[in-house]
């Protein structure tokens, strides 16, 4: 279920390369799984956070009820309009400093002055994707949200040491048009509203949706999916690399 290699490179660096089947692990499970790795290598004689299995607590309910309104789930009709050619795509790394971010803050309104990073680099980045797509006016645009499950409920729904995946999906839905001619506060609300639709309730709902729909894949027209990988535990892993301002996005 997961391979690694690393690569030792002439000039004294190395390269470390991993291929991991995500029904397994999210990225804070790998995260947790490469901490112990490096403990036990060192010469722990177990992880300081043992493993947990315990993949019932996701469980849908007996029988399977769905409660909540699941637009990540929809089907969609492919129209193209909003697919772009794997051929005609370029990977690229954007960078926001300090200056930027402050620049997009005087956009938004006073109510929102206290939104956080990735909330507003996800609502400029949304509108700006759209925009470059140029699809209808009234094409339906999503923006899903990875949201981590740990740490989100009292008392928590995951227990420590839980490496499976335990996010959730949050989505919201704006047509093409309204993410033109409005200002980005719109986008803004969407995307705080999105996050804060995760709830015990919704993993809940989300599970008796699989059960009851054979596990659908999540709708990919006109879709935006980011992830914010700061707080994914990869910072104390990789001490030397940067997380703080890292955002993944699709």
């Amino acid at each position: 279920m997961a391979n690694w290699q690393v690569t030792r490179l002439k000039c004294g660096g190395f390269l470390f390369g991993l291929r991991l089947n995500h029904t397994m692990s999210d990225g804070s499970g790998l995260a947790q799984f490469l901490t112990a790795v490096g403990e036990m290598a060192r010469g722990a004689t177990a992880p300081s956070v043992p493993a947990v299995w315990e993949r019932y607590v996701l469980n849908a309910r007996n029988p399977p009820r769905v409660t909540c309104t699941h637009r990540e789930y929809e089907e969609v009709a492919d129209n193209k309009a909003t697919i772009i050619p794997p051929d005609d795509m370029a990977h690229c790394s954007i960078f926001f400093g300090p200056s930027e971010i402050s620049a997009l803050r005087k956009l938004t309104p006073p109510h929102l002055s206290h939104c956080s990073t990735f909330e507003i680099l996800t609502a400029c980045l949304w509108i700006c994707r759209t925009i470059a797509l140029q699809p209808d006016p009234t094409a339906e645009m999503r923006i899903i949200c990875l949201v981590n499950a740990r740490g989100k409920f009292n008392p928590p729904l995951l227990p420590r040491g839980y490496y499976g995946n335990g996010f959730g999906l949050l989505v919201e839905v704006a047509t093409a048009g309204e993410l033109f001619k409005k200002p980005i506060g719109y986008a803004l609300e969407l995307v705080r509203k999105a996050k804060a639709s995760m709830t015990e309730e919704y993993l809940q709902s989300t599970a008796s949706l699989m059960v009851l729909r054979g596990r659908p894949l999540f709708t990919v027209p006109g879709t935006y999916i980011v992830s914010d990988l700061r707080r994914a535990g990869l910072e104390k892993l990789l001490p030397w690399k940067d997380f703080s301002r890292s955002l993944k996005a699709c």
